[in-house]
């Protein structure tokens, strides 16, 4: 069934659809009145809906019944990556958000290839995030989550002290054998702590901008044995912690 989140609020028995998911419920999907779609308010909350009707601008569903449970992570995890060239940065965004992600913030490094233009930050935000919400669809989340515009590393530390715990994953820390700070952060973990990682692009972090992150309460962890690619790396982080919240016994 398809999954489609609504701006506004409703009035808890029916939603308007309208702008790219009309078009997609109309002209891709073809589905008329009767056909039945889930529809997530904001918060969160959702419902199985049947089309009611169609009208050139909007698709009106009528609530059916309110979905019990949440598809969502228990903790919030907060994916800073160094921007990385090429799409890599959107096949995070993407498989990150299918692995629960709360929340993506680029950042420009030391070693980062791409430069970040202004004048296009806008256009560029607009389809990160328009990628975050057709992979939240995809998987089932209850949540899209929010894509920032990439930030200085100073601005990432200076906004950092709202999160419950920080790492840096740093692969120095792996070479050495460390294998135990990402672990038992995650033992630490209670239902509604946040969680911000930060992880470098092609390259890596260099050694002063790890000491930068230690001295302002980022603990470096490794991420096992084997050196893992930029945009690897924060998606086995996310799947450790879906092992860790949801699948361990």
């Amino acid at each position: 069934m398809q999954r489609y989140f609504i701006d506004e609020q409703g009035n808890m028995d029916q939603f308007h659809v309208s702008g790219d998911d009309y078009h997609h419920i109309v002209r891709v999907m073809r589905m008329k009145a009767g056909d039945e779609i889930i529809c997530v308010m904001p918060m969160g909350k959702s419902a199985v809906c049947q089309i009611a009707e169609i009208t050139d601008e909007i698709v009106v569903a009528n609530v059916v019944k309110w979905e019990e449970g949440t598809t969502e992570l228990p903790v919030h995890v907060v994916i800073a990556s160094g921007l990385p060239k090429g799409d890599k940065l959107e096949l995070i965004i993407q498989k990150g958000t299918e692995l629960g992600a709360f929340e993506f913030v680029p950042f420009t490094a030391s070693r980062s290839i791409v430069k970040w233009d202004g004048k296009k930050a806008a256009k560029k935000v607009d389809r990160w995030q328009k990628i975050a919400k057709e992979a939240a669809e995809q998987s089932h989340r209850s949540y899209v989550p929010e894509v920032k515009e990439p930030v200085s590393l100073k601005e990432l530390i200076k906004a950092s002290g709202k999160y419950t715990y920080k790492l840096v994953a740093y692969e120095e820390e792996a070479r050495e054998g460390e294998a135990s700070v990402l672990s038992s952060t995650l033992a630490k973990l209670q239902e509604g702590d946040s969680l911000l990682i930060v992880f470098g692009p092609e390259g890596g972090l260099t050694s002063d901008e790890v000491d930068l992150l230690n001295r302002n309460g980022f603990l470096a962890c490794g991420l096992g044995p084997r050196i893992l690619r930029t945009e690897t790396a924060p998606l086995y982080t996310l799947s450790a912690v879906s092992y860790h919240f949801e699948l361990l016994g």
